[in-house]
């Protein structure tokens, strides 16, 4: 499942159309949305490097780590990032989100780079975070540097949607979102969001811009929401190392597909594993009852023997057609009527009769006539 992520965000947009849009969302019973995140980022980036994604250079705007933290995460899964500094660029807005410290430092160069951010030429700093405008045009100039004009593409990973809506509201994200995905040189964007620390429609709001939506759900759920119990200890400790990873794609014809991992949490990074199987799992929630839902060999036989009603028997006998009003048991004691009329034997089995019997004379019999030819209306 998560192989279908990275080919998504790595196979881009379609000429005409919104490029793909990532929300990687978790909460604080299970906070493994940073992990997935540097993980996506890795693997996208190194099918950037290797000419097999429609991107041709990678944007992330840190808003939660500096800049060294992804340019070390790179490093750590073997990229050698001073040879692709052409193909990454990092808008720090961790350093100096508001521009504080360049007040205090008596510099207005907008590009200056603080202490913080000084580790390669692939970081530069913004300091206007609460105007999306501006960071806006930031990122397009920042992608449009590495790739050029015309029609090459790049991605964009923002690694905290919850900075961006602490700084401002909600549809000034949404609008910086939605143009970012519109743009016509944009081939993927993905982002990470806290959401229980967001009201409901918050969430809702950046779910409904995005093409995927990727969730972190704990493996066990605490009894009565608590997490200071004694008895909730172990499962905490549990939650604290996997959890349910659900992921679920809108697709282009209207559909959505849900689809659900496991994902493990080791000292060597981040692992995803298929989850147990639903049999396996509601096998144990069956509630124990009194009787067996199963069929013996004696049952099975004892039902194929059964009768059904108007089954023709292929014993030879002839088979009398009950007629709705009279009970077999008393049209025995009756004269015995001809076979043209209500008997069906063997040798003329291919043939069928249909045998009615009026209630009473004065019942009308089907005809084509009108009933009210002789009413003068």
């Amino acid at each position: 499942m998560a192989e279908s992520i990275y080919r998504a965000l790595r196979d881009g947009a379609l000429e005409g159309e919104l490029a793909p849009a990532l929300t990687i969302k978790d909460s604080v019973a299970s906070p493994f949305a940073l992990q997935v995140f540097s993980h996506v980022i890795s693997q996208l980036f190194s099918s950037i490097l290797a000419g097999k994604s429609q991107s041709r250079g990678l944007v992330v705007v840190s808003f939660s780590r500096s800049p060294s933290f992804y340019l070390d995460l790179l490093k750590n899964k073997g990229t050698d990032v001073a040879s692709s500094n052409k193909q990454i660029q990092i808008l720090d807005c961790y350093s100096d989100p508001l521009g504080w410290k360049d007040q205090l430092a008596g510099s207005r160069n907008f590009t200056a780079l603080s202490n913080e951010a000084m580790v390669s030429s692939n970081a530069i700093v913004f300091r206007e975070v609460k105007h999306m405008d501006k960071l806006y045009n930031s990122i397009i100039e920042l992608g449009k540097g590495l790739v050029g004009g015309g029609k090459i593409r790049f991605s964009i990973a923002i690694d905290s949607a919850d900075e961006m809506l602490r700084h401002a509201p909600v549809s000034s994200v949404a609008r910086l979102l939605s143009n970012l995905r519109s743009h016509d040189q944009i081939s993927s964007i993905f982002w990470l969001l806290h959401s229980d620390l967001h009201e409901a429609r918050v969430t809702a709001v950046l779910e409904y811009l995005s093409s995927i939506v990727a969730s972190l759900e704990p493996s066990h759920q605490l009894a009565n929401g608590q997490r200071g119990d004694l008895e909730n200890f172990s499962l905490i400790k549990h939650n604290s190392k996997k959890g349910k990873f659900h992921v679920r794609f809108k697709k282009r014809n209207g559909r959505v597909r849900v689809m659900s991992e496991e994902v493990h949490i080791e000292q060597s990074g981040i692992n995803f594993a298929s989850l147990p199987s639903e049999g396996a799992i509601n096998q144990g929630l069956v509630p124990k009852v009194q009787f067996s839902l199963q069929l013996s060999e004696k049952e099975r036989i004892d039902k194929a023997n059964v009768v059904l009603p108007f089954e023709h028997q292929g014993n030879g006998k002839p088979i009398q057609i009950y007629d709705g009003r009279r009970s077999l048991v008393d049209s025995k004691h009756e004269r015995p009527v001809s076979a043209v009329e209500n008997v069906q034997t063997n040798e003329n089995c291919g043939s069928g009769e249909i045998i009615y019997y009026r209630d009473s004379d004065d019942e009308m019999p089907d005809s084509d006539e009108d009933p009210d030819d002789d009413l003068d209306i």
